[in-house]
């Protein structure tokens, strides 16, 4: 009886493991990019942002309808969901890293279980064989 040779992306997968957002290769500009989007995707940053722009609103409230839409859709909500917008971006990208492990290590145990599911299945052929050359010789 031949020994069985598990499927061999089987260790593959177990060394590389799941790709996720974190293994991305950035460079210079990346890395700079991602600093400057982990500063502004806060809600920190947008309470900031929002305090920016109400300094403003006086103004554009005195300066009557035009200015005070134009201070609306120009200043608060550009300033302030630019920062929202990012949180949930990022809440999104680490729910989808959630997922890429969970998927992997469902389909870890899935190789697993069919390796297993062809290791008995050589065996039960390689031992029904020998059986039909008993009753042959028989």
């Amino acid at each position: 009886m031949e020994p069985h040779i598990p499927n061999s992306r089987i260790e593959e997968r177990a060394k590389v493991g799941p790709h996720l957002t974190s293994h991305e290769h950035l460079g210079l500009n990346g890395r700079l990019a991602l600093i400057i989007t982990n500063m502004v995707g806060t809600m920190w940053c947008a309470y900031i942002f929002a305090i920016i722009a109400l300094i403003s609103l006086p103004a554009a409230i005195n300066g009557g309808t035009a200015t005070l839409v134009s201070w609306v859709a120009q200043t608060f909500l550009q300033l302030v969901l630019l920062s929202v917008i990012m949180v949930g971006q990022k809440v999104s990208a680490e729910a989808s890293d959630k997922r890429a492990l969970q998927t992997f290590q469902d389909t870890e145990a899935l190789l697993k279980i069919q390796d297993d599911i062809h290791r008995l299945i050589k065996i039960n052929n390689d031992q029904t064989e020998e059986i039909r050359k008993f009753v042959i010789k028989g």
